[in-house]
C-alpha cells in the first residue's frame, strides 16, 4: 500500500507530500456493571496523505495543502484519483509559502513502560481489576464501563527526507457511576493513561462514586454571591490548558494571542503562586515528523517557549517544535485540607465547564459542589460560576496533592478568589 501511494504521487508529478501510516491494534472490553458484556480485538491500518501545491497569486508565493484518508482495500486507480483530486483542491488554499521540515530515516522507536511489558490482554485484566476494586457499595456502583488497550505504530514520511516511526501503547476508557437513593443520578467519567496507572484509575473511580452519592443527596443551589471557589480534577487541567493554547504559534501568528517570549503571562504584581509549566512530549515525533522533547513553557510566570507546527513557526521565524497537547505543573504550597479551612465552594462536577482561550472567560453550570459556610459542609446543585482567568491568575493557590489526568500532570486543586456565583 505504501508503495502504491508513492507511485501515485509520482504519477501525478507531486513533489511535496507527507504520509502518515498508522497501524492500531486494540483489545476492547465492555461491561454491564461488573459483568463482561463484550470483548473485541481490532487491527486497523490507516493512511493519511497530505499533498502540497505551490503557486503564485498576485506575485506572492503560496503553498496550499490538502489531506485525504486512504484505505488498504483501494485500487491503484482509486488511490491515484484521490491524490489527484486532493492536489487540485490544494490549489485553492492560499496560504503564504512556508518550509516543510526535513530529516532522515530513523530506526523504529519503541516507547517502553509497564504497559509494553505485558500483552494487551494482560494489561486489560489489570486495569479491569483496578476499575472495580473500589466498587463495593450496594446503592452506589458502576453501571457500565469500557476499557481500551491500544498499541499504535506510526510511520511518518515526507518529501524532505523524513522517515521516522514509533510504537506506543496506551489505555483509555470511560465509565458511568450510578446512585439510586435518595434520587437516581449518574456521573460520566473518562480516563486515558500512557502507562499502566492502576492507582490513578482507582482514585478516579473512588472519587466519582463519592461524588455521585453526594449528588444524589444534593437538592438545593448555593445562594447567589461572590465565593472563594475550589476547582479540582479535570477542571484544573482545563484552566492550565489556557496557557498551553495561548502559547501556540497558531494562536500567536494571527494575533489571537499577544504572548511573546519573555511575556509575563500571569500579569503584573503576582501575589499568589507563580506559574511554572513544562511541555510534555507524549510522542517522540509530531504528525509532521518533527522530533519532540519536553520543553519549559512558563518559568516563574515568564513565557519560555512558543510551540507549533512547521507552517506557523515558519511565519513567526522560529524553529518548529511540533504541536504539544500535554503539560506538567509542579505541586503548590497549600495542602487541600488547608484550602478548606475557610469558607469555600468546592465545585467537583459541572454540566459543562468552558474555558475560553480567546477571552480568558471561564464558567459552567454546577452539577455538584460542596459549600462550607464556616460550620458545616453541604452538597449543593444548580446555579453556575462565572469568572475570568485574567482577574484571578495573580492570586492562584495550588494544592500540594497531585493528580494525573489526560494531557495533564499537576495539582489536584486550585483556589480562586472572588468568583461570581449565580444561584438562589
Amino acid at each position: 500500500m505504501f508503495d502504491k501511494i508513492l507511485s501515485a504521487l509520482a504519477e501525478n508529478k507531486i513533489s511535496e507530500y507527507l504520509i502518515n501510516d498508522t497501524l492500531k491494534e486494540s483489545v476492547e472490553l465492555f461491561f454491564i456493571k461488573k459483568s463482561l458484556d463484550m470483548r473485541r480485538q481490532k487491527d486497523v491500518h490507516h493512511y493519511s496523505v497530505t499533498v502540497y501545491h505551490d503557486f503564485s497569486k498576485d506575485n506572492i508565493k503560496m503553498r496550499g495543502s490538502s489531506t485525504i484518508s486512504l484505505f488498504s482495500g483501494m485500487t491503484e486507480a482509486e488511490i491515484s484519483n484521490s491524490i489527484k483530486n486532493a492536489y487540485y483542491a490544494a490549489s485553492f488554499v492560499c496560504n503564504p509559502y512556508y518550509d516543510l521540515p526535513s530529516g532522515q530515516k530513523e530506526a523504529l522507536l519503541k516507547i517502553k513502560n509497564a504497559l509494553t511489558d505485558l500483552s494487551l490482554s494482560e494489561s486489560a485484566k489489570k486495569m479491569t481489576t483496578a476499575l472495580f476494586e473500589m466498587d463495593t457499595e450496594k446503592d452506589t456502583f458502576l453501571n457500565s464501563a469500557e476499557i481500551f488497550l491500544e498499541k499504535v505504530t506510526n510511520r511518518i514520511v515526507n518529501s524532505r527526507g523524513i522517515d521516522v516511526s514509533y510504537e506506543k501503547t496506551t489505555v483509555k476508557g470511560e465509565f458511568v457511576a450510578q446512585c439510586v437513593t435518595p434520587q437516581d443520578v449518574e456521573t460520566y467519567q473518562s480516563f486515558s493513561y500512557d502507562n499502566l496507572d492502576t492507582e490513578a484509575l482507582k482514585t478516579k473511580v473512588k472519587q466519582t462514586l463519592a461524588m455521585t452519592k453526594a449528588r444524589a443527596n444534593a437538592n438545593t443551589a448555593p445562594a447567589a454571591g461572590e465565593y472563594t471557589v475550589l476547582l479540582s480534577g479535570q477542571y484544573v487541567r482545563e484552566l492550565f490548558h489556557y496557557y498551553l493554547n495561548r502559547s501556540s504559534a497558531g494562536m500567536i501568528y494571527p494575533k489571537y494571542s499577544n504572548y511573546q517570549i519573555g511575556s509575563n503571562v500571569q500579569g503584573e504584581d503576582v501575589q499568589g503562586e507563580a506559574l511554572n509549566i513544562t511541555l510534555i512530549a507524549n510522542e517522540p515525533y509530531s504528525s509532521e515528523g518533527i522530533p519532540m522533547k519536553d520543553l519549559p513553557l512558563v518559568a516563574e510566570s515568564k513565557l519560555e517557549t512558543i510551540h507549533g507546527n512547521s507552517r506557523f513557526c515558519h511565519y513567526l521565524g522560529i524553529t518548529p517544535t511540533g504541536q504539544y497537547q500535554s503539560i506538567k505543573v509542579p505541586s503548590g504550597s497549600l495542602s487541600f485540607d488547608d484550602m478548606k479551612k475557610e469558607k469555600y465552594l468546592h465545585v467537583v462536577n459541572f454540566s459543562d465547564f468552558q474555558m475560553d482561550d480567546f477571552s480568558g472567560h471561564f464558567g459552567g453550570e454546577i452539577r455538584l459542589a460542596f459549600l462550607y459556610d464556616g460550620k458545616t459542609v453541604t452538597p449543593v446543585t444548580g446555579g453556575s460560576i462565572n469568572g475570568s482567568i485574567l482577574d484571578v491568575q495573580r492570586n492562584f493557590s495550588f494544592s500540594k496533592e497531585l493528580q494525573v489526568e489526560e494531557h495533564f500532570e499537576g495539582p489536584f486543586a486550585v483556589k480562586l478568589e472572588h468568583i461570581r456565583v449565580a444561584g438562589i
